[in-house]
């Protein structure tokens, strides 16, 4: 039976790819998004790829009216809630604009979500909660660490806000998703990942400078204690990353409280595997020097996805070659991603 889902930040580059899904499986769907750090153009493309529609509304989380009136026209079954600022350096920055816009965002959109009875969400959180890993690979039960950013601050605080609002009303539902580090692109190469000026990612820089708009790849720091020196991340693809929303909202049809989940592949690979694997893919050479190491950053960080698994019926399917390959067919097809 197909369902009603309001999804924050639908039009950014995990929530648009989580849209498709979603209309592939006949739900309904209505996208928020203020278009901060988003194209309406994916969504455009997304009802082409997947020949349905969708609502789209342009309006931020902040904005109580505007969420009350889109709530009210709709019967709402639950919420995918992506919408949040997420680039680390910057919410160094300038920290209270993060705080203010993900964690009041988030308790603007509960307060409305009551308001209409639809106490159903699913949360984009992060594996920054962990902070700098004690331990690998990284469970859900082991304890938050500090985050080394306000970025991932204001995941942990968000995490914090949800589980007491269960406690507070056990009729809430929630999942709270934690990501590794998603890259990749839909096969059809129309929607991908598009960040505003540089990027902050590993991924868009190197299929940057594959496609010619970056001379070289700054790779930040080579003596961590890791196989060749360079930072160890999990990289998961976004389809992967998409379908295990899926998964939460069934998670959730049926049990109330909340549920934590990793998603991630379980495998670790270093900044110099992704350019190496990355031009093998592409057949491009990837220029890059060695710089210091970028403050906040830790050596290692992957997932143990096993609860994933065993409570979603989810893990993660595509490969590093795949993920380059479609990183590389997104790039190579839209060089100034969906300006042109």
């Amino acid at each position: 039976m197909s369902s009603t889902i309001l999804v924050t930040g639908g039009a950014g580059y995990i929530g648009s790819h989580t849209v498709l899904e979603l209309l592939n499986q006949g739900d309904e769907v209505i996208v928020v998004d203020n278009l901060h750090n988003a194209s309406e153009t994916s969504l455009n493309r997304v009802k082409e790829i997947t020949g349905k529609e969708l609502t789209f509304y342009q309006a931020d989380i902040l904005d109580t009216d505007a969420m009350d009136k889109i709530f009210s026209q709709h019967k709402v079954d639950s919420v995918i809630h992506f919408a949040g600022l997420k680039a680390v350096g910057e919410s160094t920055q300038i920290p209270l604009t993060y705080y203010h816009n993900n964690v009041t965002g988030t308790i603007n959109l509960c307060q409305v979500m009551a308001k209409h009875n639809v106490k159903s969400i699913v949360f984009s959180s992060s594996a920054t909660v962990y902070g700098d890993p004690q331990a690998l690979p990284l469970v859900e039960s082991m304890p938050t660490g500090i985050p080394t950013n306000a970025y991932g601050h204001s995941k942990l605080m968000i995490e914090e806000i949800l589980r007491d609002l269960s406690e507070s009303d056990p009729d809430w539902k929630i999942v709270i998703l934690r990501y590794f580090n998603p890259i990749g692109a839909h096969e059809s190469g129309r929607i991908g990942e598009d960040p505003n000026g540089i990027p902050n990612n590993l991924m868009p820089f190197i299929t940057q400078v594959a496609v010619g708009r970056r001379d070289e790849l700054s790779v930040f720091g080579n003596d961590y204690d890791t196989h060749d020196g360079t930072g160890v991340r999990d990289y998961i693809h976004v389809v992967d990353l998409a379908i295990g929303h899926l998964k939460a909202l069934d998670r959730i049809k049926e049990d109330k409280g909340v549920f934590t989940y990793n998603l991630g592949t379980g495998t670790g690979y270093s900044v110099l595997d992704m350019v190496k694997a990355f031009e093998k893919a592409s057949g491009k050479t990837i220029n890059y020097k060695l710089v210091d190491r970028r403050p906040g950053d830790v050596a290692a960080c992957y997932a143990d996805a096993s609860a994933a698994k065993n409570e979603l019926n989810w893990q993660a399917e595509f490969g590093l070659e795949r993920m380059c390959e479609d990183s590389w067919r997104w790039q190579s097809n839209n060089p100034n991603g969906y300006k042109g």
